[in-house]
């Protein structure tokens, strides 16, 4: 079981908080579990893909659509949410926008070479000690942690 940590909303009110849908990407190689980061497009940080709600998606099926835009992941998505984690998302006029991300596991069947966001991204397959790491959010670096495929069921 994944413990929680408290959300934080920086500067932001709870009547500001936006929701968006995360991948964690991951792959289980050698009996060892690996997942995949990506970088963001405007600051380069390490993060697990994710986005706004799609239409006529459920909240993991929007998430595997994020996996695919930005990372190129064909995969398996798992209908129930890891967890969730918190975040300021600095939009294109500068403005903070606190998000709150629900996580969700996508098993990766295939990464592809051409994908929507394939020029504006790196991707990397990482431990999920180094992943968490990585990661500039506390409660995604703690789901990323305590992420073990072979045991959650």
């Amino acid at each position: 079981m994944i413990k929680q940590l408290p959300l934080s909303f920086g500067k932001g009110h709870k009547s500001d908080v936006r929701t968006q849908f995360a991948a964690l990407c991951y792959r289980v190689k050698n009996d060892k579990v690996q997942v995949l980061l990506v970088t963001s497009r405007g600051t380069g940080r390490w993060i697990v893909p994710k986005g706004w709600p799609i239409n006529n998606m459920t909240p993991y099926e929007s998430a595997a659509q994020e996996a695919w835009e930005e990372a190129g992941v064909v995969g398996r998505p798992d209908p129930r949410p890891l967890g969730l984690f918190s975040y300021t998302k600095i939009t294109d006029d500068d403005t903070d926008l606190p998000c709150v991300a629900m996580v969700y596991a996508v098993r990766v069947i295939s990464l592809e070479a051409d994908f929507p966001e394939a020029g504006q991204r790196k991707r990397k397959w990482v431990s999920r000690k180094k992943a968490a790491a990585m990661v500039g959010e506390p409660e995604l670096a703690r789901i990323l942690r305590d992420f073990d495929p072979r045991h959650w069921r």
